[in-house]
């Protein structure tokens, strides 16, 4: 699907885009608010200062995709590969990250405040200046990433000895 055929189809009230594939596509700016990209890949997608609020993203692909500044607030991102992605400046307030790799991303002034974190692997990620304040944080380790500067205030967070949850078994593994 092309991204104009994608927009055009978002302006028709359309919002389920499940499965689709928009690798390297340019959705810069977009108002796509509510929509359905679940098992979508996006991988290397340009999605700057795009609005993604509420929008419903689980399992999809967005390994290397730029979200500078983009609007996630209330997204559902359970179980998203953005292993690699620029999320610098994006605001995710409240979004739900259970079981994401964020290996290698780059959230440096991210703002996660009330947001889910529960076994996300930050592996190399960037931290810097971001804000947790208020969030969940279970079972993640948050000592595998920069964290210089990072807010806390308010969150709680917790180690459990068994994992809360299993992944998916429709989990697509993605190569990037």
């Amino acid at each position: 699907m092309k991204e104009r055929q994608l927009f055009a189809n978002y302006l028709k009230n359309q919002r389920n885009f499940q499965g689709v594939n928009l690798h390297k596509a340019d959705l810069e700016g977009l108002s796509l608010q509510r929509i359905n990209l679940t098992r979508a890949d996006l991988s290397g997608a340009n999605l700057k200062q795009t609005d993604l609020s509420g929008a419903c993203l689980v399992q999809a692909n967005l390994t290397n995709v730029d979200l500078t500044s983009a609007h996630l607030v209330g997204a559902n991102l359970t179980e998203i590969n953005l292993i690699g992605a620029d999320l610098s400046g994006a605001d995710l307030t409240g979004v739900d990250l259970s079981n994401a790799d964020l290996r290698c991303a780059n959230l440096h002034n991210a703002n996660l405040s009330k947001a889910k974190l529960q076994e996300v692997n930050l592996g190399g990620a960037d931290l810097t200046n971001a804000n947790l304040c208020d969030a969940t944080i279970v079972n993640t380790d948050l000592s595998v990433a920069d964290t210089q500067d990072i807010s806390l205030e308010g969150s709680q967070r917790w180690e459990l000895e068994e994992p809360l949850s299993i992944t998916s078994p429709h989990w697509v593994s993605w190569a990037g």
